[in-house]
């Protein structure tokens, strides 16, 4: 199978953060929809409260509520169909059978790729490694997977490879992180399930540091998403190593977004000297000439700006 995101998107959103059935003009102004992670059987999902507001983002604990696959293809995916563009399916499990499984029932022209959900932090985990869940994956659909890790992996760009040699077709990067908040009045925690994953602006230097190193390790294009609230923030993860962008927090109090972040985007490539946005992949691994290599503040400098170096 060709490498590459399907179809050429560029921006899609983060599963869960965008209900295209309630929204269709947001989900079109994108150029691919993801949709909320979908498992075997249904889900009620974990218990409310499912949303906390918190410095400087959001924690959520909905615990992949969903239909299920067999109400998913009666029901969902034809209205998905409707919206005239690709749809990718996050695809759940507690095993690497009902992963593959589930694969296996989206095996046709009307997904364009299915996003392995691998590191969702607010269920437990399949035992099996994600490596073997994309190798079971990769015997059941002939369809691009994309493998969704957790930026809490040390190790990775060795995740990374392992996937790519398992067969999978591209990586998403990252998930959340798990969080934690307290009511202020009671001392107790403000999710139902107690901690929940952790999305917003803070997240964009863990999503850059495991873009960078995924792109260093493997060859797989990245779908990058973590903290993007404006087309810069979209430019540096393209620089170290993305191929695409997804909007996820962003999409909650600007449905606007999308086109904002596009034209950002687009205008900030340029004023690197871009042509296009995809031309600044990769960038942040090149040295620059030492000429180009700004000057370092000297202490002195530090100190009239008292700055503290301690």
């Amino acid at each position: 199978m060709s490498r590459g995101i399907p179809g050429g998107a560029l921006l899609l959103n983060a599963s869960g953060c965008l209900d295209a059935l309630a929204a269709p003009e947001v989900a079109r102004s994108l150029d691919a929809f993801v949709t909320k992670t979908i498992t075997p059987e249904p889900r009620e999902g974990n218990p409310p409260p499912r949303i906390a507001e918190v410095e400087g983002g959001m924690l959520n604990s909905i615990g992949l509520q969903g239909p299920g696959i067999d109400r998913f293809l009666v029901e969902t995916l034809p209205r998905l169909r409707e919206l005239g563009m690709p749809i990718w399916v996050s695809v759940g499990g507690f095993s690497a059978r009902e992963y593959a499984e589930t694969c296996a029932r989206l095996d046709g022209d009307a997904v364009a790729a299915i996003e392995l959900n691998l590191s969702c932090p607010n269920v437990e985990e399949a035992p099996e490694t994600a490596a073997e869940i994309v190798a079971a994956c990769r015997e059941r659909t002939g369809r691009p997977l994309f493998a969704k890790l957790s930026p809490a992996t040390w190790d990775i760009g060795g995740t990374a490879r392992a996937v790519e040699s398992a067969g999978a077709d591209g990586l998403s990067l990252v998930n959340t992180l798990r969080g934690l908040a307290l009511d202020e009045r009671t001392l107790r925690p403000r999710l139902g399930a107690g901690a929940g994953g952790y999305s917003g602006p803070p997240l964009k230097p863990v999503a850059l540091a495991c873009v960078h190193a995924c792109a260093q390790a493997a060859t797989l294009p990245i779908v990058a998403m973590g903290g993007v609230m404006t087309g810069r923030d979209a430019l540096d993860l393209i620089a170290a190593g993305a191929s695409a962008v997804a909007l996820g927090t962003v999409l909650f109090p600007d449905p606007g977004a999308p086109a904002r972040i596009r034209a950002e985007l687009e205008a900030g490539a340029a004023a690197f000297g871009f042509a296009e946005p995809f031309h600044a992949r990769g960038v942040a691994s090149n040295p620059l000439p030492r000429e180009a290599v700004p000057d370092l503040a000297t202490a002195k400098d530090l100190q009239m700006r008292k700055i503290d170096l301690a």
